[in-house]
């Protein structure tokens, strides 16, 4: 079994910055592609940002300039550091990776980390 557990979500006034943390834990034997989504009440969850095995990454034009993503392929982690924040980027933070275990490659979920940006 697979888990992705999130951290680092909070409240930040417009301008600041948060850095969040996934870390995936399980029968992992490989993981493709690790990311983030976001999700506010009455719209469809919406990629952030991911980045691939092999390096490459996409990021939303949204968050160009202001998110970074990265990965530490070693303890299966994956942040998106978020800067120069606002108002809109307030959601609920998923964690998402696309992992490959003994039986199965699929996509796995966290449960969500809540982002508000507010003065």
């Amino acid at each position: 079994q697979v888990q992705l557990v999130e951290s680092g979500g909070g409240s930040v006034q417009p301008g600041g910055s948060l850095r969040l943390s996934c870390v995936a834990s399980g029968s992992i034997c490989s993981i493709y592609r690790m990311g983030w989504y976001r999700q506010v009440p009455g719209k469809p969850r919406e990629l952030v940002a991911s980045t691939h095995v092999s390096g490459g990454t996409n990021i939303a034009d949204s968050v160009k300039g202001r998110f970074t993503i990265s990965r530490d392929n070693a303890n299966n982690s994956v942040y998106l550091q978020m800067n120069s924040m606002k108002p809109e980027d307030a959601a609920i933070y998923y964690c998402n990776a696309f992992i490959a275990t003994l039986t199965a490659d699929m996509d796995y979920w966290g449960k969500g980390t809540l982002v508000t940006v507010s003065s």
